[in-house]
């Protein structure tokens, strides 16, 4: 789709706006650049985020899209290239006329990987939550096929994996609604194969999207969405006879049961199968990296949801070892209707203590916002600056980003850079100006939309001031989106 395209208004506000797919799969070299570019950045920046190819505005939510990767190769100052490249999965491949790339889950199995893009073991992986497959991409976004990490790994992965900067081992907490009420512990090794994998043990069957590390602790959250097949609009008898086999523990007979619901009715002609569960004990779980799962810690907090940590560390004091967790809180989600943003999130601080048993809630910062990030080189470290967006307006769901949000969690104070009425930001990510730099000394950079043109702009901040480094003007509009990364050429 170009910026002169014409796009019809559509009821369903996941396809309409900035939410609306792109149909164009653009090549341009030598990008016009606005300010400049720091010698300093050489690489790769890549976001990931749904982009279906059709869909049904009477039940597409946002999470089901086919992923599509956008990207820009930065280098001696300049913006050689920018791609978009849909992610093919089996129906990707088979909606675009081509043959499919590798193995597949079978027919209306095939999920898009929509979430996130990573950079480990020299591979660039497409990755999505809840047993879909992740694709490895070439540098240039090409699809090459799925993968299993060398090690046959089943059943999925996380969107949300944690690199460890000390030991570059890649750390994920992984559910799958067909496994039962457990979700996967594993450790990735700098070769890329996967050296631990432990399950954890559940009360139900959760839904989780993402989870801390610390340097000796990975911290689940074990909250109160759930998997529920009902919700999601197929036919009801089987709808509630694979939700039941999941949640007593037959995740065998759950998968036989919706494999064959969705070969009828593909996964996006469904709604999303999550509920919130009232009865469910909102928890959070502990567990030392090399542990076994029995000596896990549990936690018992009041109801809410995180789909995004912003960073976890560790602290000793007199009553033993404390926990630190800064999350983008809901307060509750899937409440009623299959909708994900019921709440306004809010940033807080949950602090366990470990000897004491005792956790205290904090709230950081009370207006709406998401997308936390940190500076990478301090994940599960103590973190004093973090970035988020920031939304405008009452109504969750419908709520725009406007601004950018520079957390001083030493000082408690922020710093907000907005763009105009007429420009949303999407999640900002920082980059350093060298290895050994100063924790907010380098760039924050993001896609930036603009209403007015229907184009967005990759824009580089300073991080220290938030002031306008760069701008570069892409050729289209990159839809909203979730998760991106830098990724160095070396």
């Amino acid at each position: 789709m170009t910026s002169t395209e014409t796009r019809r208004p559509s009821p369903n506000r996941y396809l309409a706006g900035n939410f609306a797919p792109v149909d164009v799969e653009h090549t341009e070299f030598d990008l016009s650049v606005t300010g400049t570019i720091p010698d300093y950045l050489d690489g790769r920046y890549l976001r990931n985020g749904p982009n279906p190819i059709e869909a049904d505005p009477a039940t597409y939510q946002w999470f089901l899209g086919s992923g599509m990767v956008h990207g820009l190769r930065l280098s001696g100052g300049k913006a050689q290239w920018y791609r978009n490249r849909w992610v093919r999965s089996a129906d990707v491949s088979q909606a675009l006329g081509e043959e499919p790339i590798g193995p597949t889950n079978g027919p209306g199995m095939e999920f898009g990987a929509n979430t996130n893009v990573i950079g480990h073991a020299g591979r660039t992986l497409a990755i999505v939550e809840a047993g879909a497959r992740c694709y490895e991409l070439t540098d240039e976004l090409d699809t090459i096929g799925s993968i299993d990490f060398g090690c046959g790994l089943a059943g999925g992965y996380t969107a949300h994996p944690k690199l460890d900067p000390a030991s570059g081992e890649l750390h994920a907490v992984s559910y799958n609604p067909f496994r039962g009420n457990r979700v996967r512990y594993t450790v990735t090794g700098v070769d890329g194969a996967i050296r631990r994998s432990v399950e954890i043990p559940m009360t139900s069957n959760p839904m989780m999207h993402d989870f801390s590390l610390t340097e000796n602790y990975v911290v689940i959250y074990d909250l109160p969405v759930v998997f529920d097949l009902r919700t999601a609009g197929g036919p009801s008898a089987l709808m509630k006879a694979a939700t039941r086999m999941t949640n007593i523990g037959l995740p065998k007979r759950a998968v036989g049961v919706a494999t064959r619901m969705m070969r009828h009715m593909p996964m996006d002609k469904m709604g999303l199968p999550y509920s919130w569960d009232p009865n469910h004990q909102a928890r959070l779980g502990v567990l030392r990296r090399e542990a076994d799962p029995s000596t896990i810690q549990w936690f018992d907090i009041d109801p809410c949801f995180v789909y995004h940590p912003m960073n976890a560390y560790e602290r000793q004091t007199e009553s033993g070892t404390e926990i630190v967790l800064d999350v983008a809180r809901h307060d509750h989600a899937f409440k009623g209707v299959a909708e994900p943003i019921q709440s306004e999130p809010t940033l807080d601080r949950f602090t366990v203590n470990l000897g004491t048993g005792a956790v205290t809630q904090t709230r950081l910062d009370d207006r709406g916002q998401e997308f936390p990030r940190v500076d990478e080189r301090l994940i599960g470290r103590p973190h004093r600056y973090g970035y988020t967006v920031g939304f405008s307006g009452s109504d969750p769901a419908g709520d725009q980003p406007e601004a950018v949000v520079k957390h001083d969690l030493h000082r408690q104070s922020t710093s907000v850079r907005g763009f105009g009425p007429d420009r949303e930001p999407s999640e900002f990510v920082f980059v350093p100006a060298s290895p050994d730099a100063a924790e907010d000394d380098g760039v924050a950079m993001g896609f930036v939309y603009n209403k007015l043109t229907d184009t967005s702009d990759l824009v580089l901040l300073d991080a220290q001031t938030l002031d306008t480094v760069a701008e570069i003007a892409l050729p289209g509009r990159v839809p909203n989106g979730f998760h991106g990364n830098w990724i160095p050429a070396d």
